[in-house]
């Protein structure tokens, strides 16, 4: 099979943090061939959905760890799978892109995960549909309104809908003396909207990711804020621990699983804080790696195992 991953400069990656290498290296040492290309260098020329790629070898050298071939337009045809792994944050940009792996996927290709749900799928807003998973929550742009809220819950915690890496996030409580500041730098002037919600103590125990493999929930790491920073990001610090399922946390898993299965969405990760879903990160999901430390578990095995049973289903 030859597959085409997408993403950021591979120049740039930690090999020991990031997920996509993961895949890569994964799909490497089964024989497969692995092409690597920037989200840029995608293009359509008459209905034809193109990218300049490069065929690369991997090894686990920090530094040394990608030779790339020489630059070559490819036809997104003549691939079996491409994975779209660009970094967030989400903008309209990569909303353009998505409409041409659309087209891509419906001339045969195999795209993971699947566009539509990179598309619809917000990191922050999907999750909403739940609303009894979710903490209580309020999306708008509107600072008055929000100011009520924080009055009416004691505290909050005011999200951008197109941040990541935990940027933008503010722990706002409702006699906090920036409040007013706060708001309107998240609104931009109440022109933006964001997502409020309840604030969750449990988040100084720290947030759970958990990875989930076609629906089904195979694998969690614990990330623990540390300091002063409320943020339970591993890239601003966060300490990582070993950790397994609550009963609440596989009926989470269990609710929206199906829907994520269904829209093509193959490896995918969430968060939860306590008994409540957070995110649902469906764009570049990250724990491939703590996970495997901690429990063994290659999550990019049974990624690309996904993968190859989906192509070959396509393939008939």
């Amino acid at each position: 099979m030859r597959h085409l991953f997408l993403m950021d400069p591979i120049e740039t990656v930690r090999i020991d943090k990031d997920s996509t290498f993961a895949l890569m290296f994964e799909a490497q040492a089964r024989g497969h061939e692995v092409l690597y290309g920037l989200v840029p260098d995608l293009f359509l020329r008459e209905a034809d959905v193109r990218a300049v790629a490069q065929r690369v070898r991997l090894q686990k050298v920090q530094g040394e760890h990608a030779t790339l071939g020489p630059r070559e337009e490819v036809s997104l045809g003549d691939v079996d799978v491409v994975w779209m792994r660009k970094d967030p944050p989400f903008h309209m940009g990569y909303i353009f892109n998505t409409y041409l792996l659309d087209l891509a996927e419906a001339r045969g290709t195999l795209v993971l995960n699947a566009p539509r749900g990179l598309r619809d799928m917000s990191e922050k807003a999907w999750a909403l549909r739940f609303t009894d998973l979710v903490p209580t929550s309020l999306m708008t742009q509107d600072i008055g309104r929000i100011r009520a809220f924080a009055e009416e819950l004691g505290t909050i915690v005011v999200k951008p809908l197109d941040g990541n890496g935990g940027e933008g996030v503010f722990i706002v409580r409702k006699d906090d003396p920036n409040i007013g500041v706060i708001l309107e730098a998240s609104t931009q002037h109440g022109h933006k909207k964001v997502l409020a919600q309840r604030y969750l103590p449990e988040a100084k125990l720290g947030d759970k990711r958990i990875i989930l493999v076609e629906g089904e929930a195979v694998g969690a790491v614990l990330r623990v804020p540390q300091g002063v920073d409320h943020r339970g990001n591993i890239h601003v610090g966060a300490r990582v621990e070993k950790t397994s399922l609550t009963e609440r946390e596989r009926a989470i898993c269990a609710r929206i699983g199906p829907a994520l299965h269904e829209a093509g969405q193959v490896f995918v990760g969430i968060d939860v804080i306590g008994d409540w879903l957070t995110e649902v990160n469906v764009t570049s999901p990250t724990g491939i790696h703590e996970i495997e430390a901690f429990d063994g578990i290659r999550v990019q095995a049974l990624v690309i195992d996904a993968a190859e049973r989906r192509r070959s289903r396509r393939d008939g």
